[in-house]
């Protein structure tokens, strides 16, 4: 039982550091992206983010799909660092 009670704590410690690293992450992208939309905002690109908020991931252009998996591989390197 002991051992047992040892892997789930330190499965526990795990999950929360990875937590904390995605969470850490997420945080990075979103400062990116409001500080890319703040300097970048005028009426046009308005009507473009709106436009592409009910696109779809599926339905995104390739430059635009390449984007947002820029981020997805910043989340497979935190995984692999030690976490799977």
């Amino acid at each position: 039982m002991k051992g047992r009670r040892q892997r789930k704590q330190l499965n526990q410690s795990k999950n929360n550091d990875l937590l904390e690293k995605l969470a850490e992450l997420e945080h990075k992208q979103w400062a990116h992206w409001t500080r890319y939309m703040l300097d970048n905002l005028t009426e046009k690109n308005i009507r473009r983010w709106r436009k592409q908020i009910e696109i779809p991931y599926s339905k995104l252009s390739e430059k635009e799909k390449e984007s947002d998996r820029e981020w997805a591989r910043k989340v497979i390197e935190e995984l692999e660092n030690g976490y799977i």
